[in-house]
């Protein structure tokens, strides 16, 4: 029996079935590489990975019956993709990155089942998303819990646990506009003034948030994000361009010296006469200083070639056993993936990220309400923005800012925000499917 003849939910469990048996794969030659050993205890991931999403299967059975079938196994194949590579970089790193990934899956479960009957209440509170959005941007400025990483204060220390709540306050900040932009989507179409205060407000709350923090990463998502939703529900092109990204972009260029090292790194990453070097505070080439990161991601990705290396057979080390790519396992774990899987790899993994889109958007296109269309877009597009804006800073097609690439980086809180995301859509999905 094909696939194409299953219902729903046995479609998504053969799909998932499929990632089980190529992470199986993917896993033991990342482990056998490393090892140089053959053994049962390879296969210890992929059996339990595959034992997690089939627990997840079975509670998007149950709550969501009638949902898109192709979302949940992607997220699978995306996971397990980074998880292996993970191992691969740092064996005690992809333990904790597992953990994570428990626990997103536990609260993708709680989502679905919490909201099964009618996701929509949600509306009914936007107001309080959109204040809880400011709020938690705020939490790493407060002193005591706050902690600044490398030149961002992003991040939240609680003991051993260290969270960042932006990711969290993304999706705070989508069901807000996707509320707001419902009820108010006429009159804001007309362009009335004082209907377009309570939204600037907690957008601008944001925004200033972010500033202050220096996030670039986030700012460009948070405004994309923004101008997305608001030109969805009001079809309104001006809108848009009255918050053009050249006109921003160049006034955060001029003021914000954070801003401005970025783009300069991005245009210039080699030199051949030595610059300051903001890091030693004397004289180096920049590819030896500030634009060290970059440079060395570039040569990595065009290691990989057309087949690429291997998986585990990378060189990420130098003789001395020092990282050649600071922070490879989050900003630039992309990088590491290309060297590895190549052109053919690499293109087929952006492949992936493009059906989730694809699917996302697809389900905001069948949604009947405001409410629901405008969530899903709201969570489609902030999930391929971001992965643009990672990709495109490795790659150097704009400048690199310091995020995560979606599900596959190391990283406790955006997994946990990736499989809330994958919960909204399967809400809405379920319901816009929903015999009537």
């Amino acid at each position: 029996m094909g696939a194409g003849t299953l219902s729903y939910r046995n479609r998504e469990l053969f799909y998932l079935s499929v990632v089980g048996v190529l992470t199986g794969l993917g896993f033991a030659s990342v482990y056998i590489a490393r090892q140089a050993v053959v053994s049962w205890d390879s296969l210890t991931y992929a059996l339990f990975f595959f034992g997690l999403y089939l627990a997840a299967h079975l509670v998007t059975r149950y709550a969501t019956p009638n949902a898109d079938p192709y979302l949940l196994p992607m997220a699978a194949l995306l996971t397990a993709v980074g998880v292996t590579e993970i191992y691969r970089l740092g064996p005690s790193d992809a333990f904790k990155q597992g953990l994570w990934i428990v626990i997103g899956v536990a609260l993708f479960a709680f989502a679905l089942l919490r909201l099964r009957r009618d996701y929509r209440v949600l509306e009914q509170y936007k107001y309080l998303f959109g204040i809880g959005a400011i709020v938690l941007l705020y939490l790493p400025r407060l002193p005591g819990i706050g902690a600044s990483v490398n030149g961002a204060r992003l991040w939240v220390e609680a003991g051993p646990f260290r969270f960042q709540p932006g990711e969290l306050a993304k999706i705070f900040l989508i069901v807000f506009l996707a509320g707001y932009l419902r009820e108010k989507r006429e009159v804001l179409a007309q362009g009335r003034p004082k209907d377009l205060g309570p939204l600037l407000v907690i957008w601008g709350g944001c925004m200033l948030v972010l500033v202050a923090t220096n996030d670039l990463g986030s700012g460009l998502l948070y405004f994309g994000i923004f101008l997305a939703m608001l030109y969805v529900a009001t079809n309104r092109l001006s809108f848009v361009l009255v918050g053009l990204f050249a006109a921003g972009g160049f006034v955060a260029y001029e003021k914000i010296p954070h801003v401005h090292e970025r783009v300069t790194i991005w245009l210039q990453p080699w030199t051949t006469n030595k610059v300051y070097c903001p890091v030693t505070g004397g004289l180096a080439l920049r590819q030896d200083c500030e634009s060290y990161q970059l440079v060395k991601s570039l040569y990595s990705i065009g290691n990989g070639g057309f087949g690429g290396a291997g998986l585990g057979k990378g060189v990420f080390t130098s003789a001395d056993g020092h990282a050649l790519i600071p922070y490879i396992n989050t900003d630039f774990i992309y990088s590491a993936l290309a060297q590895e899987l190549g052109l053919i790899g690499a293109a087929a993994l952006l492949l992936v990220f493009m059906l989730f889109v694809a699917r996302g958007m697809r389900v905001a296109l069948q949604a009947e309400d405001g409410f629901s269309k405008l969530l899903a877009t709201g969570l489609t597009f902030g999930f391929a923005l971001q992965t643009f804006i990672i990709v495109g800073g490795v790659l150097r097609l704009i400048p690199l800012t310091g995020i995560t690439l979606p599900f596959i980086s190391y990283g406790g809180s955006s997994v946990v925000a990736n499989f809330l995301v994958l919960a909204g859509l399967l809400l809405v999905s379920n319901r816009a499917n929903a015999p009537t």
